[in-house]
């Protein structure tokens, strides 16, 4: 079944163009020209993702956004002219998931829904074990507690993501640049090495703790939770 799309844009032109767009690469496109009408097709179709204008007549994107935030976990992006940091922060704590500033090449816009769409997957498998239980370990992100050898640990948020994100798919090796999209996010412009810092953390708390469980390097490629 296609992945569903609600565009909410009043300038016909560019709604027009996000349909051809997201249609030719396989979404199933709607779209509504003001903040009411999005309201009333978001409650009727229950779409997959919403492209969600901010300057708009009867209902601004700001007030759509709270109204859809506080029913449903839908991801939204944002899509406005303005470019302002404190517009970018109104977005966010409106409920927004992403932001893209016009004008906006459709590779960006593809690219963003991607990235939005396999974050919230992460989260709604997060959802069914939030909880890790390993060898000496707890990793419980709903207390957001890192226990280790029972005592808990102080833990930054970044790290206590990046571990139970590597910790949610033993084994399994992921690149720097894969843990910068999934933990950091696809807007997330800093240095790689971001990672090997929180890494090297990481191991601060968890060296020696136990035979059975390690953050491993893949040298050359990037890290693992290894259980053995």
């Amino acid at each position: 079944m296609a992945v569903t799309v609600l565009v909410v844009e009043d300038d016909r032109n560019i709604a027009q163009l996000l349909q051809m767009y997201l249609e030719k690469e396989g979404y199933a496109v709607t779209v509504a020209a003001d903040g009411g009408e999005g309201l009333s097709k978001f409650r009727a179709i229950q779409p997959d993702l919403v492209l969600l204008d901010v300057m708009m007549p009867v209902m601004d994107g700001w007030a759509v956004c709270r109204a859809i935030r506080a029913e449903s976990a839908t991801p939204i992006i944002m899509l406005t002219a303005k470019s302002e940091t404190d517009d970018k922060v109104a977005g966010l704590k409106s409920g927004a998931d992403d932001y893209i500033t016009k004008p906006f090449e459709m590779k960006e816009v593809l690219a963003r829904i991607e990235a939005v769409l396999r974050r919230s997957a992460g989260t709604a498998t997060e959802k069914k074990a939030r909880r890790l239980v390993y060898d000496k370990l707890i990793i419980d992100m709903d207390a957001f507690e890192l226990l280790v050898g029972g005592k808990k640990i102080d833990t930054p948020p970044k790290e206590m993501e990046l571990l139970f994100y590597l910790a949610s798919s033993p084994n399994r090796v992921y690149t720097r640049n894969q843990l910068l999209d999934e933990v950091w996010g696809f807007d997330y412009f800093g240095d790689s090495r971001t990672v090997d810092v929180h890494v090297k953390r990481l191991r601060e708390k968890l060296e020696g703790i136990s035979e059975s469980w390690s953050l491993k390097t893949v040298w050359g490629v990037g890290y693992k939770f290894e259980v053995l």
